[in-house]
């Protein structure tokens, strides 16, 4: 998938700020779809995902007067926003219920064999993303599900790339322990 040019970003931010409206309807349409995926993927709870990604996108359009072109992306400032709101509700979480009472999402019911084994590994891979440490699991999602660059990984984690890379290496080893015993049951070979 090709990245939009962050100068077109850049631009329609800047009309924003001037006053044009229809300039966010771009952005947002643009934008909202991989954060709020990022989102869900983090939090494992889809509404929540969608408050998160209205909130950065809410705070996107806070920002665009004193918005700087060139030195961040626009996707890459909305992606540590979103990361950044999600930790702040993981963190949450945690303070306000014991592990032992988290409850794993609901798995719709599949019409057909094929979309039952399809739903079961997305399945296991969400559950197997959702055991890793909050950093690998981002790490990873941006990299191996959004297919962002490790650059720009480390920008909006701001990290180094030598520890995005370690990050995305280690949370694949993990993944790979954690789906290997579950192998044949989802039907790889």
């Amino acid at each position: 998938m090709d990245a939009p040019d962050p100068r077109h970003d850049d631009a329609l931010l800047a009309a924003y700020a001037a006053g044009d409206g229809d300039a966010a309807a771009p952005l947002a349409s643009r934008h909202a779809p991989r954060v709020l995926a990022v989102a869900t993927r983090m939090l494992g709870d889809r509404f929540e995902a969608e408050d998160v990604t209205q909130e950065a996108l809410l705070r996107l359009w806070k920002i665009a007067p004193d918005w700087q072109p060139g030195r961040a992306r626009v996707s890459t400032w909305l992606y540590r926003v979103a990361a950044n709101l999600c930790t702040d509700r993981l963190r949450q979480r945690a303070r306000l219920s014991p592990l032992s009472d988290a409850v794993d999402p609901p798995d719709p019911t599949p019409s057909a064999l094929a979309r039952i084994e399809g739903q079961q590994r997305h399945a296991a891979l969400e559950a197997a993303l959702m055991d890793l440490p909050e950093r690998q699991r981002l790490a990873v999602i941006l990299r191996h599900i959004e297919e962002l660059p490790n650059p720009q990984i480390a920008e909006a984690m701001e990290i180094s790339v030598e520890a995005v890379e370690s990050l995305t290496a280690r949370g694949r080893a993990a993944l790979a322990r954690a789906m290997a015993p579950r192998k044949e049951a989802l039907g790889y070979d």
